[in-house]
């Protein structure tokens, strides 16, 4: 096992149990000390719950939480050198900007507070405004001044609780890469709780998906988009196309598989562990409709009708019915080629490479919008 580093963030079989529920449910996280860790999953998951208890707002129940080593499970949150940005800002409105970022600097006595507080707005590029109340600003702008009096006494952890979702879309995007460059110059933990799939891949070097309480998957964006290892993160992690499909043989690293009567392929080395059921998977950005008279070979290729047609601008989406009765999605670049139309016969074809095979045991989850019936 690597060695870890000094400033890592540690939970340790962290449990929070309430009266007739669990929160959180027994898990275990490394967040290297200096990384964008992204806590992802719907409402009521249990991350706000987890970065509670990081910033000692709540206790665990069970477990413990220590950086660099130290343990901080029962220290009080003023102990602690964490501070969490919160989405309603919480500016105080009787101070202008530069007596907001430098509020913790002055109450810990520090000589300089000025300079440290006009940098950290020169950091989220608002030192213009350091004399203005935050009432004058906008809701963007009252997130940087946020962030930077956060940044300002820099904290071992900065957490970030659904940061951006007070804003609007077009100003949501461009916080994203805002936040991501200032973690960047800094070079601070940042640990950001969000059930926004988007934000969370465009911003973090790594992700937690989270649901019921438990970790369903960790690793970095790619990986978890390309090879979830769930039916809940392939399905919250993006849209997929999960059919159920049986092995029917394993030759020279490829297995054979029966969809649906239909004969496919999957690289050996995805299956998972377990029998011969299981769910295929393809995103719908991998699918392509292809002419009957294209080369299909070494692409695994269903038949369907075409029921339903989406402009989308850079994509067009498509729901495809296939014979026994399911749709599949497909989006297609809008490339200059010609769309499918509504009510046509088409086939979609896919490298089995990009496919991705699930354990069918698994419960499918109810949120999935294109999943067969068990």
């Amino acid at each position: 096992m690597a060695e870890r580093a000094s400033g890592d963030l540690v939970l340790t079989g962290v449990t929070r149990t309430y009266e007739t529920f669990t929160a959180v449910d027994n898990i275990d996280l490394t967040i290297p000390q200096g990384s964008f860790f992204a806590l992802l999953g719907p409402s009521g998951c249990g991350k706000t719950t987890t970065l509670r208890m990081v910033a000692g707002l709540e206790q665990p129940t069970a477990g413990t939480i220590s950086i660099g080593g130290q343990d901080i499970t029962a220290t009080k949150p003023y102990q602690r050198n964490v501070n969490t940005v919160f989405q309603n800002y919480a500016l105080f409105p009787h101070l202008d900007i530069l007596e907001n970022v430098a509020f913790g600097l002055k109450r810990r006595g520090v000589s300089n507070w000025r300079v440290q507080a006009m940098e950290a707005l020169e950091l989220v590029e608002l030192a213009h405004v350091a004399k203005k109340k935050p009432t004058q600003l906008s809701g963007g702008m009252q997130q940087r001044v946020a962030l930077a009096r956060a940044v300002v006494n820099r904290p071992d952890v900065l957490l970030l609780d659904e940061p951006l979702g007070a804003l609007d879309l077009k100003l949501r995007r461009q916080m994203q890469i805002e936040l991501k460059r200032i973690q960047s110059e800094v070079g601070l933990t940042f640990v950001h709780v969000t059930h926004d799939q988007e934000e969370a891949m465009t911003m973090a070097d790594t992700i937690a998906v989270m649901n019921g309480g438990r970790l369903q998957q960790v690793g970095d964006p790619g990986t978890l988009y390309e090879k979830p290892e769930s039916t809940f993160a392939a399905n919250f992690l993006g849209q997929s196309n999960l059919l159920r499909a049986t092995v029917s043989g394993v030759s020279q690293g490829v297995a054979s598989l029966d969809v649906h009567g239909v004969a496919m392929t999957v690289p050996a080395a995805s299956l998972p562990d377990g029998g011969k059921e299981l769910w295929l998977g393809i995103r719908p950005e991998k699918v392509r409709i292809i002419s009957d008279s294209a080369d299909a070979t070494g692409l695994n290729t269903l038949k369907g009708e075409v029921t339903d047609v989406s402009f989308l601008g850079v994509a067009t989406q498509y729901l495809v019915a296939m014979p026994w009765g399911r749709e599949l999605t497909v989006v297609q670049q809008n490339d200059g080629m010609p769309r499918a139309q509504l009510g046509s016969n088409v086939t979609l074809g896919w490298v089995p490479e990009n496919s991705f095979a699930l354990d069918a045991s698994q419960d499918a989850d109810a949120g999935a919008e294109h999943i067969e019936d068990e």
